[in-house]
């Protein structure tokens, strides 16, 4: 802006921050943005170029005092989508002196007590699909870091959420787990897939469903290795061959398919260590308990009390009452002396 173009450019003589402009004589009055006053009305049509000026009483810069719709801009990402923000951000805390206390506390802080994580993958002998419980998820991102892992992060994009009861899902189709590590040669591996999560609708807004359904996975290496070991066949023989199948090390495969034996024993394990007793008891008494919920009779509705019929008088003629033939002895049943319970006890004590 130049004086010579469009005159000159004065305040108005009240508190506001009115700014009146002259340019050839014509004068245009604008509304103050902090005053309620009402300061639009065109007093002169203008035939020049005006600029206007806005002289603010209040900073321009957002202030550090948080007030409302000062300042502090609404965050981009999402509540779910933090969370996973926070628990990249914990993994990224990861050393090798952490110990199962520290992953019991991660686990605490992002999963619900009664959480279930599954896995689907497409091996060379098929497809497989690997379900472990709460008390199992630790040692699986543990297991990540164990197979050779120095990083563990998850990218969302594209995701979408919808509210469901209690719970807030959020399905994303396009997500990348990304590991890099370091033996024997630095890999970033990234595995893709799709990730559908629900997270309990409160103030810790943790996750009770975690499915990951990998559908592909890239392993990139820098080039500058490939070009270092050019000359040398048996050694880009190695670099080719993968270290992970379908992005999971052979490590965390291998703990999956031990979870698939050990998640059903989790409540022999639970009885042993609340009630001290050895495996072969703790089996016997958790096969029991099962059949006396097998062969326990289903518990039959209250029905109401219903009313007696009277009976309606015959007219005329004798009634002929039909009375059961045979006796009302009711036969004994040969098995009614039998005691299934006895038996398996008895068989349980000689086994």
């Amino acid at each position: 802006w130049a004086p010579s173009q469009t005159g000159s450019a004065k305040r108005s003589e009240e508190s506001c921050s009115l700014v009146v402009l002259r340019s050839s004589g014509s004068t245009i009055t604008l509304t103050c943005k902090h005053c309620a006053k009402d300061r639009s009305r065109v007093r002169q049509k203008l035939t020049s170029p005006v600029f206007v000026f806005i002289c603010s009483p209040t900073p321009s810069y957002p202030p550090t005092y948080p007030e409302p719709a000062i300042g502090r801009h609404t965050p981009y990402m999402s509540q779910p989508e933090y969370r996973i923000y926070e628990l990249n951000k914990r993994l990224q805390n990861w050393t090798e002196e952490c110990d199962n206390l520290w992953w019991d506390a991660f686990a605490t802080e992002f999963f619900e007590d009664d959480a279930v994580l599954t896995v689907t993958c497409c091996l060379e002998d098929g497809p497989k699909r690997y379900t472990i419980g709460r008390t199992l998820i630790p040692r699986y991102f543990r297991s990540v870091f164990d197979g050779g892992a120095t990083d563990l992060y998850f990218n969302l994009k594209h995701s979408k959420e919808t509210f469901h009861s209690n719970l807030v899902i959020v399905d994303c189709d396009k997500c990348s787990m990304v590991t890099l590590h370091s033996k024997p040669i630095f890999t970033k591996v990234c595995t893709e897939g799709r990730l559908y999560l629900e997270f309990t609708f409160d103030d810790l807004m943790r996750i009770k469903s975690w499915h990951f359904n990998i559908k592909q996975s890239r392993e990139l290496l820098s080039r500058g290795i490939l070009a270092t070991h050019a000359q040398d066949p048996p050694m880009l023989e190695q670099l080719s061959n993968s270290i992970t199948r379908s992005g999971l090390s052979n490590f965390t495969l291998n703990y999956l398919r031990l979870c698939v034996i050990l998640e059903p024993m989790q409540e022999l394990m639970s009885r042993h260590k609340m009630y001290n007793l050895s495996p072969r008891d703790c089996l016997k008494t958790c096969l029991f308990q099962k059949w006396q919920r097998m062969v326990a009779p289903p518990a039959e509705p209250v029905r109401p009390p219903t009313a007696k019929r009277r009976k309606r008088k015959q007219s005329g003629g004798t009634a002929s009452a039909a009375t059961p033939t045979g006796g009302g002895k009711k036969k004994s049943s040969p098995a009614a002396g039998f005691s299934l319970s006895g038996q398996i006890l008895q068989a349980m004590h000689h086994s």
